[in-house]
This record gives C-alpha cells, sequence and structure tokens, in this order.
C-alpha cells in the first residue's frame, strides 16, 4: 500500500509520518521523508527560486519512492506540482507541461492524506520559507490540484499529530 501525505509548507506531514514509521501497524513500510536541506546544499534551489531542473529532481525523488510496495511518504506529486506552478524562474508554458507529466503518477497512491495548515504554525527548521503568504500560496494551489486532478481516496486530517494518526488509521483499517 502507497500512503502519501500532502500539504503546505511546515504543516506536521513529515512528524507524521515518522510517527506513522514507528507504529506496529506501519513496521513493513518504506518511510521516505525529503531532503531539502541535502538538495539545497548540493545547490539544488528550493521554493520560490525552483528551478525546473530542481522540481525534475524533486518528482524524480517522488517517482523513485513509488517502486517500494508499501510506502508512507510525506510529499507527493500534489506538493512537487504546487511548487512547480509557484515557482518564479520556470515559465508558465513549461509549468502545465511538467504538471500534465507528473500527474501520470497520482494513481499510484493508494491512499492521499491533506494535511491543513489550520492551528499549525511555521516552524523554521533553516531550510523552509518561512514567509506564511506563500505557505497559503502553496496551500490553495495543493488544494486545486487535488479538486482538478483528483486522487483515488482523498482523505482531509487535522489536528494534532495524535489525533491525525487516529484519522490516518481509521481511514486505512476501517
Amino acid at each position: 500500500m502507497k500512503i502519501g501525505f500532502c500539504g503546505s509548507i511546515s504543516v506536521g506531514k513529515t512528524t507524521l509520518v515518522k510517527a506513522l514509521g514507528e507504529l506496529p501497524e506501519f513496521k513493513d513500510y518504506f518511510i521516505a521523508t525529503e531532503r531539502s536541506k541535502y538538495l539545497r546544499d548540493l545547490g539544488v534551489k528550493l521554493n520560490t527560486d525552483s528551478t525546473r531542473i530542481g522540481q525534475f529532481l524533486f518528482m524524480g525523488e517522488r517517482s523513485s519512492e513509488l517502486f517500494h510496495e508499501n510506502l508512507i511518504t510525506d510529499r507527493t506529486v500534489f506538493d512537487v506540482s504546487a511548487f512547480t506552478l509557484s515557482s518564479k524562474s520556470i515559465l508558465e508554458c513549461e509549468k502545465h507541461k511538467m504538471i500534465e507529466s507528473f500527474m501520470l503518477l497520482k494513481d499510484d497512491y493508494d491512499y492521499i492524506f491533506y494535511v491543513s495548515p489550520n492551528g499549525v504554525e511555521i516552524e523554521n527548521n533553516g531550510v523552509r520559507e518561512t514567509n506564511s503568504q506563500y505557505r497559503d500560496q502553496i496551500d490553495v494551489t495543493i488544494k486545486a490540484l487535488l479538486a482538478k486532478y483528483p486522487p483515488k481516496r482523498l482523505y482531509l486530517i487535522t489536528g494534532s499529530t495524535e489525533a491525525r494518526i487516529a484519522q490516518v488509521k481509521e481511514a486505512i483499517f476501517s
């Protein structure tokens, strides 16, 4: 089973995925978390400065994760697509061609969980953008992409990490 979490920056996706990875129900799952700091240190531009090559690199990460039979990931094709659409350096005509190709993989996920930013403060981890307007822009873009390209199974999760874990387990195991 392939489980993907999508949502804007600093909404708790990585924290949630790591917590799920500690549960016995998910002991045989590959747990994937984004490597933004590693990629940034390689010179890959992130956030609003992301480039066409950078976004294809991020999509390559998402694609390689999908080779795993059992996967829980804190980023999906929806996240990569939202950052692509929000990039200042990618041409509009290129953005839409990229999104169309990225979305070819949306149905490889068995479950997509959208993680709401409501009630979650932006945390500065030294890598991510901390601008609240940018965070809102990514959130709106992800929701628009989810509406335009609906995944097989989509769930909204909110609340604390514990509440989110309960919502995920309810969706998957009931």
